[in-house]
């Protein structure tokens, strides 16, 4: 792992909900959003909370949420062009502040070049052999059953050299690792192929992987990743403080300490995929618990924007999006104090602090994640 990341603290936002994107891709002709430069207004924010970096959401020209990108080189028009991209990079580093970009490599949206020519030119055609087909029906593979969400074929040279291609791009540009998305899907030894050759240029890159569910230890081992996503410790944090099951938070600890004596997990309490702490929780009162276990037990911990005010969302199966508290934030400019709309719903009455600067410094970091 990279040296530095033993002391980050992220704070994950989720761009397109944040700035209050449009749901779906600019027509042609549509001028640029600049919404990116939003983002700048809450990076003293972001610091005066103790994080030391952005784990920001997808970016990436998409065609509604984000996930089904079909242009990895390109800013989503509904966030920013270029400028803006390399403008929030360079007032986040001159806060201290890293970005850490998530890029979805298991699977692309349908407007995806190579996969309009697969379409186009046919099954024996060199693009087709971008994509994973069902070997029954001779259909593309789709993520989980997600029709627009086209599966990868992570055997090909061609996915390789494209993924190691868009990854080293923007750590050219600044920024300071990889957010993974649905690594557990990807064959752990695409992941052992590609990050060397990343890392020849930028050593210090950290790269973390979504992983659910399964052996964490092994798929980190396997696949070359600085750190996997603890799923399990999610889970039993709250559960176990809903249920006053402490043998499950007991047990899952056990099982974190052991993670730990072979990779360190990003940890979290919530995150665009999940309901909210403040929702999850059937007494508010143990968000204060909840945070103490986070900020305690070994890892690198996350706060998703919002949930340290309290914020509440709920996970929906729906399109679009699966959580419906993905809060638009508040022009945060500076005088106004940091705010949020509160489309999402604040938790009445409660005030937590988050005790993330204390454990920042303490564990002697410089403000440089």
């Amino acid at each position: 792992m990279a040296s530095w990341a033993d002391h980050a603290i992220w704070w994950h936002v989720y761009p397109l909900g944040f700035t209050g994107a449009e749901k779906q891709a600019l027509a042609a002709g549509e001028p640029v959003r600049h919404r990116l430069r939003q983002l700048e207004n809450w990076l003293d924010y972001a610091v005066e909370l103790g994080c030391s970096g952005l784990l920001l959401g997808p970016i990436f020209a998409a065609e509604t949420h984000g996930y089904d990108t079909f242009d990895y080189f390109q800013i989503d028009p509904r966030l920013g062009d270029q400028q803006d991209f390399d403008h929030l990079v360079a007032e986040a580093s001159r806060r201290g502040l890293r970005i850490v970009l998530d890029g979805v490599f298991n699977h692309v949206g349908r407007s995806f070049p190579a996969l309009a020519a697969a379409l186009a030119d046919g099954p024996g055609s060199a693009a087709a052999h971008w994509f994973r087909r069902n070997p029954e029906s001779g259909d593309f593979e789709t993520f989980e059953g997600h029709g627009q969400l086209i599966t990868l074929d992570h055997d090909q040279p061609e996915v390789l050299d494209y993924v190691v291609r868009v990854m080293t791009h923007w750590l050219d540009r600044g920024t300071a690792g990889w957010r993974l998305d649905a690594a557990y899907a990807v064959p752990p030894g695409f992941w052992a192929r590609a990050l060397p050759r990343v890392r020849r240029a930028h050593p210090d890159a950290w790269f973390v992987g979504e992983v659910i569910h399964g052996d964490y230890l092994a798929y980190a081992k396997d696949s070359g990743l600085d750190s996997v996503t603890q799923y399990e410790l999610w889970k039993a944090i709250w559960s176990s403080l809903n249920d006053r099951n402490f043998f499950e938070l007991a047990w899952t600890l056990d099982r974190h300490n052991q993670i730990l004596a072979g990779v360190t997990p990003q940890t979290f309490l919530g995150n665009h995929d999940v309901t909210r702490l403040a929702s999850q929780l059937n007494d508010e009162r143990h968000i204060g618990h909840a945070l103490a276990i986070l900020f305690t037990v070994g890892g690198i911990p996350s706060v998703y924007y919002g949930d340290e005010q309290a914020f509440r969302g709920i996970k929906e199966d729906r399109a679009g999006g699966a959580v419906s508290g993905r809060a638009r934030a508040g022009s945060g400019r500076r005088g106004a104090g940091p705010r949020f709309r509160r489309r999402a719903g604040a938790a009445r009455g409660s005030s937590h602090s988050w005790p993330v600067g204390e454990r920042h410094w303490n564990a002697g970091a410089d403000g440089c994640a």
